[in-house]
């Protein structure tokens, strides 16, 4: 079978087979031996790649490659290899088997994002295996961590060894240039910025007791009114530069004169869902923990709402947040990052959309708020303007949005290999 199969899926499965699960908050299974097969992939291509461990197991991998202009800045080419637990009874497949099916490679990571990070090693065989160089420096990572918001990866590395990075002023990564079907034609998404990360925990305390008791003073009930609350809040529509030029671009494709932000997008069909997050600051309660004990109430209950709100407003969103949680529900930041949003124009954003054109003439590229968050946050630190750059075309038929943290997650193989190609070109010219 391995013969048979292009290299960016071969890498893809392999990197899949390694379970890298990241619980968050420091619990996770590690990135060590997927490091170690991306280090592996990197020396075979004459390179001098480096490991970095910001704690036992959380390894990160980062090499540089000389480009044919070494007086341009450096673009930062990168990767997370961590990924999001999954329940293999919620699955039809093994998650962490790397299994092929129906012209898909399943399993968790293959869209978020151990795709990317295979394109990225098959796009850097391809250009120096035919002796060639990009066309300026590139400073290649693959970070562990990202699902915990890059605190034992990009983070770390960021602030602890900053000269990695020295003279890059742009990167590239995750969650854009795939492609949307709207009205029949494709259009490819560019992400150009993405929200702010605000993960908070809401803690609520009463009064321990037999659970016969009448008592009014009960921690869950009261954290569960917040959490009622917080889940069903109707933030409103917000539109940056970005979102306004991503709405007046569907307009066009889809001939229409619609001025609801939130209808319109509800036209875009399957692409809706990632979209839908574009244009509001979103709460979404994700876990609870209260009690031991059927009979028993607990005198301390607690949940975690991930919370995506725009660049610049964290603490307004944060303010909101208590008011809806009450009087009676304290609400810890567990972790903030910012919020970004990059230009829509420049050299590096025409030749991205240069080398899907070549690929897929006839295709539009929209830029996009991301509503979720990459390593790119980490980056910008350094001054370094991130953009996501995965692309993939694919089918209409296919829930895209529904990959990302879902269960069967899959990608299909020839839009791995269509990935490869892209993406060689774009390095052989950005």
């Amino acid at each position: 079978m391995d013969g048979a199969l292009e290299d960016t899926a071969r890498i893809a499965r392999d990197l899949i087979r390694f379970d890298t699960t990241n619980w968050g908050e420091g619990r996770a299974k590690g990135e060590a031996e997927a490091a170690a097969y991306v280090e592996a992939e990197l020396r075979a291509l004459g390179l001098e790649p480096r490991l970095y461990d910001a704690a036992e197991r959380r390894t990160s991998v980062v090499a540089r490659v000389e480009g044919a202009d070494p007086t341009r800045p450096a673009l930062v080419v990168h990767g997370h290899l961590d990924v999001v637990p999954a329940d293999p009874a919620n699955w039809s497949v093994d998650p962490f088997a790397g299994e092929i099916r129906d012209g898909m490679l399943w399993g968790r990571g293959a869209v978020d994002m151990k795709d990317m990070d295979a394109m990225i090693l098959t796009s850097l065989g391809d250009i120096l295996r035919s002796g060639r160089r990009p066309a300026r420096d590139l400073v290649v990572a693959f970070f562990s961590d990202e699902e915990n918001g890059g605190t034992f990866g990009s983070q770390h590395l960021v602030r602890a060894h900053p000269e990695l990075f020295a003279g890059a002023t742009e990167a590239i990564s995750e969650v854009g240039g795939y492609s949307v079907e709207l009205a029949g034609r494709r259009a490819y998404l560019l992400q150009t910025g993405e929200k702010a990360l605000l993960w908070v925990r809401l803690l609520a305390h009463g009064t321990a007791a037999h659970g016969s008791r009448v008592i009014r003073d009960n921690a869950i009930t009261k954290l569960a009114e917040a959490i009622v609350r917080i889940g069903r809040h109707e933030w409103p529509v917000q539109l940056g530069p970005t979102t306004r030029a991503m709405l007046d671009g569907i307009r066009r494709i889809l001939e229409v004169d619609d001025d609801d932000p939130v209808a319109l997008i509800e036209r875009t069909g399957i692409a809706a869902g990632f979209l839908r997050g574009t244009v509001r600051t979103t709460s979404n309660p994700t876990l609870l923990e209260a009690g031991y004990k059927h009979n028993v109430i607990p005198d301390r209950a607690e949940a975690l709402v991930d919370v995506r709100p725009f660049a610049g407003q964290e603490q307004e969103a944060l303010a909101t947040l208590r008011e809806l949680a009450g009087p009676d529900v304290e609400v810890e930041i567990v972790h903030l990052d910012v919020g970004l949003e990059n230009p829509f124009s420049g050299d590096l954003v025409e030749r991205m959309v240069g080398a899907l054109k070549r690929h897929d003439p006839d295709a539009e590229v929209l830029p996009y708020l991301l509503s979720g968050g990459t390593d790119n946050k980490a980056l910008s630190e350094l001054g370094i303007a991130g953009y996501g750059f995965a692309p993939l075309r694919l089918g209409p038929e296919l829930d895209f949005p529904a990959m990302f943290h879902g269960v069967d997650e899959r990608v299909p193989l020839e839009a791995l290999a269509f990935g490869r190609a892209v993406l060689t070109d774009f390095l052989l010219e950005a």
